[in-house]
């Protein structure tokens, strides 16, 4: 969702916030565009909170509202894992954790042509883009960036994918590189894909480093920064 406005950040950013609140006031800003995400709505000239949680701003234009739930709500541009239910001749059917099943169409791949359709057997774990979103609609996936091109988009083979809130996907997604991830870089090697709804795939030549690595990540959400690392410390002595 996109509002013209002007230049100014609101107050509230990184506090918590209820719904009703309202963050931003359209009438006092102009000639600047903003993006909407989770958690707000717009009324009139008031951009509103929906639900409860950490305001948050990223550059140079979008406000969302972050909280930890295990219930996701699809949102546009969200990178998030999926699961293939079922394929049908036009698109296949995605779990994504959201209300209902999304679509990801059979040619939404980077070069797609009816000539070189990916075949996707059921439980396939994929990595995808949220392109529509629209409420009362089933979302729309694709396996390409913005610019068409394949990016990190598409099936991930082997590994391990677990489950966790959402405001983890977010912090493990944050920038700079969250202390736990940050930690773990610095002694193992490892592949991690990261789903805005609450989903995460670990790979890594060692089992035992998967499973380090995805026990360090479900851990950490209720620890501190300096928390997280003295955790990750005590895990790798396991393996040492």
């Amino acid at each position: 969702m996109e509002s013209t406005q002007s230049s100014s950040s609101t107050s509230l950013v990184d506090k918590l916030v209820c719904p009703g609140d309202v963050v931003l006031d359209l009438s006092n800003l102009t000639n600047q565009t903003i993006k909407l995400g989770g958690g707000l709505y717009q009324d009139c000239d008031a951009i509103s909170v929906m639900k409860a949680g950490k305001l948050r701003f990223s550059k140079p234009n979008k406000y969302w509202v972050e909280s930890s739930q295990k219930r996701y709500v699809p949102h546009a541009e969200d990178s998030v894992l999926g699961i293939v239910v079922d394929s049908r001749s036009d698109n296949f059917l995605v779990d994504i954790k959201g209300p209902s099943l999304a679509f990801l169409p059979v040619l939404a791949f980077e070069g797609g042509t009816r000539r070189n359709i990916p075949k996707f057997e059921a439980g396939t774990l994929i990595y995808v883009r949220v392109v529509k979103a629209n409420p009362g609609m089933n979302p729309e996936l694709s396996c390409t960036d913005a610019t068409g091109r394949a990016a990190e988009y598409g099936a991930l083979k082997e590994g391990f994918m677990f489950e966790c809130s959402t405001g983890l996907s977010r912090t493990l997604l944050s920038s700079p590189t969250c202390p736990v991830l940050e930690a773990l870089g610095k002694k193992l090697s490892f592949e991690i894909a990261v789903g805005l709804n609450g989903r995460v795939w670990v790979n890594s030549a060692s089992p035992s480093t998967t499973i380090i690595v995805s026990n360090a990540i479900m851990n950490s959400e209720s620890l501190s920064g300096a928390q997280q690392r003295i955790m990750v410390e005590k895990l790798l002595q396991r393996i040492q």
